[in-house]
């Protein structure tokens, strides 16, 4: 085996892995690459043999304060030779490096990777589970409406209980991309929840949907299947908020692959009650 360069990666070489996830059936979301990018544009790291990308993946610092590593692949060609046990290594403690002394990592790990990650320090907080849902024409209520610029500050005071962290800059990005519409629910005692409903590859994925209550998550969740009606909607669920589980039986979606929250670290101080709907199980 030829000597493995592990180094940063540029934008085109980071889309060149966004690639590789559409093959492989992971369906990013069409502006992922450039919202992942501009969320920590140092926070992307791959292998070489001689000069030529073999793997890589996302070790994103939120303000030094969390970290979340996610976007791990590895060329087909390259599998099940160690290379991704070193990649993955390297990747974990170049994000320790990138962060204050003491900050928590997290990622989403699918079940076949569990155990490895759990060697590797990682402890699981709690499932998460991939439903789809067909697209479909509900009752619109006049409490949920697109996100305004005067709903900012409500909105990412709700993020921050929900992830734990200020991670401002990604999540305006997030809600203001071209391709994802964002939504809210506000009532007479004020803003109680938002989802976001991004296009992807195929079909649409939400997330994240944070509300107070699993009324306030249903009306959100109709809102984004009225607006893909005829396209698959996918949602990750928290398998520790009992109201989510219910949330998906209620509308009969269809189960499609789980995964686990996992943190290296104190797991962060989040309100789960209030997460619907996980925003990515790349960037956290």
């Amino acid at each position: 085996m030829e000597e493995l360069e592990f180094r940063q990666l540029s934008f085109d070489e980071f889309k060149t892995l966004v690639q590789w996830a559409e093959i492989e059936g992971w369906n990013p979301g069409l502006d992922d690459a450039e919202l992942f990018w501009q969320t920590d544009p140092d926070g992307f790291y791959g292998c070489f043999i001689e000069k030529k990308l073999i793997g890589g993946g996302s070790i994103v610092s939120y303000s030094g304060n969390f970290g979340f590593m996610g976007f791990f692949i590895v060329s087909p060609e390259y599998r099940n030779a160690g290379i991704g046990k070193e990649l993955w290594h390297k990747r974990k403690n170049t994000l320790l490096s990138r962060l204050k002394p003491e900050a928590t990592i997290g990622m989403d790990g699918v079940v076949s990777m569990q155990a490895f990650y759990a060697k590797g320090g990682f402890e699981i907080a709690f499932r998460d589970e991939r439903y789809e849902k067909i697209g479909a024409a509900f009752p619109q209520i006049k409490q949920v409406s697109e996100v305004q610029i005067e709903d900012i500050d409500h909105l990412l005071k709700l993020d921050r209980v929900c992830f734990g962290f200020d991670r401002s800059p990604f999540i305006i990005n997030w809600i203001q991309s071209k391709n994802a519409q964002a939504f809210k629910y506000h009532d007479e005692e004020g803003f109680k929840g938002f989802a976001v409903l991004r296009k992807c590859v195929t079909g649409y994925k939400i997330g994240p949907l944070f509300a107070y209550n699993q009324h306030i998550a249903s009306a959100l969740y109709e809102k984004c299947l009225n607006e893909s009606i005829g396209q698959p909607v996918y949602l990750d669920i928290p398998m520790a908020n009992p109201m989510a589980i219910e949330l998906v039986k209620k509308y009969d979606a269809k189960y499609v692959f789980e995964c686990a929250r996992m943190y290296l670290g104190e797991a962060p101080n989040v309100e789960l009650h209030k997460i619907f709907g996980v925003t990515s199980f790349e960037l956290g």
